[in-house]
């Protein structure tokens, strides 16, 4: 049985990552550093499983060398990462710290492990680097325009993947996928945030006017995607991952409404309301997909109703998700900073 790490393991892409993984008879050894968004909820149904091992980790410890040494993955998911935009207009210096001091580190340890075993490693990046995107959509090949601390942390960390691949020969790969979303998401993100307060009967709040617009993509379908980068990928590429179908925020929030009113009794509170839009917030993300779909073969199943209606009865069921977090990560607004000033 392969062993494989997936770092930030019990993250949202990341535990669901695990999924499939042990689905398909892989040994996961899942790396955490435990911040806030790790939840072990996430991976609670491995807790006994004889396919899964955790390590509580930060990939900026030194004793990740010796790990990878000591378990001699066949491959490595990189998901750990601080990832929620709003936080790196509060504190950046986290995200420089994870996303790309933590980045060296794996790549320095994984440098010296690829010498002597055979491994690949596959960094997972965001759809955000490309920046503002107001027409068509982009390809591998389009120039990076981060506009956040986030994807200018994530923007940094590919160049440096890419770099180790030319000049120290590792086999590593890149994916920039588009926005995700699905079950075991950190409610500070759009979807589940808005799900928690129609199960709590609470408003929903959309920045600006609603109408920036972002690729979905259901989390599944994009661990698929990973997977098969993994087998059959080409070492040194970058590979974009997008379900090609954009709805702004305002098409999502009456969307979640329709979902969510077919399967419990809507609150009265349950309203949409418009605050104050964040600062350098990108309109539009867009990908374009062709080159996984034609070079390995994968697209997406599940389409946005499909998605959003599993993803909504995933939350509804499973209420002691929210439990197992802190209800001030769930209600407190982020990147509040720069209002102050205002």
């Amino acid at each position: 049985m392969k062993k494989i790490i997936v770092t930030g393991g019990l993250g949202f892409i990341g535990s669901n990552l695990i999924d499939l993984l042990i689905k398909k008879n892989y040994f996961v050894i899942n790396l955490d550093k435990v911040t806030y968004s790790s939840n072990f909820y996430n991976t609670k149904e491995y807790k006994k499983s004889k396919k899964y091992k955790f390590i509580k980790c930060d990939i900026k410890d030194k004793k990740l060398k010796k790990i990878l040494f000591t378990h001699k993955p066949a491959g490595i998911f990189n998901l750990a990462a601080e990832t929620h935009v709003d936080r790196s207009i509060d504190n950046p210096e986290n995200f420089i710290q994870s996303n790309i001091v933590g980045v060296y580190n794996l790549l320095e340890s994984f440098k010296e492990y690829s010498k002597k075993y055979n491994s690949k490693l596959i960094h997972i990046s965001t759809d955000e680097v490309y920046g503002d995107i107001l027409n068509g959509r982009t390809s591998e090949k389009y120039p990076y325009q981060p506009s956040s601390p986030y994807a200018a942390s994530k923007a940094a960390s590919d160049h440096l993947v890419s770099s180790y691949v030319r000049t120290y020969k590792i086999p590593a790969m890149v994916t920039n996928c588009s926005n995700n979303y699905g079950p075991k998401q950190h409610p500070e993100k759009l979807i589940p945030k808005l799900i928690f307060n129609i199960l709590n009967n609470k408003p929903l709040p959309i920045y600006g006017k609603g109408t920036n617009s972002r690729e979905w993509i259901y989390v599944q379908d994009h661990c698929e995607a990973l997977l098969k980068v993994f087998l059959k990928g080409k070492i040194g590429e970058f590979y974009n991952i997008g379900s090609n179908k954009n709805l702004n925020n305002l098409e999502v929030t009456r969307e979640l409404i329709n979902i969510s009113k077919k399967i419990i009794k809507l609150g009265k509170k349950v309203k949409i309301q418009f605050v104050k839009d964040r600062p350098g917030h990108d309109l539009r993300y867009a990908l374009n997909s062709n080159k996984i779909k034609n070079k390995l073969g994968w697209s997406p199943k599940t389409n946005f109703k499909q998605g959003i209606k599993l993803t909504f009865e995933w939350y509804n069921k499973n209420k002691n998700y929210y439990k197992s977090l802190s209800k001030k990560d769930i209600l407190k607004r982020l990147g509040k900073g720069w209002l102050k000033k205002e």
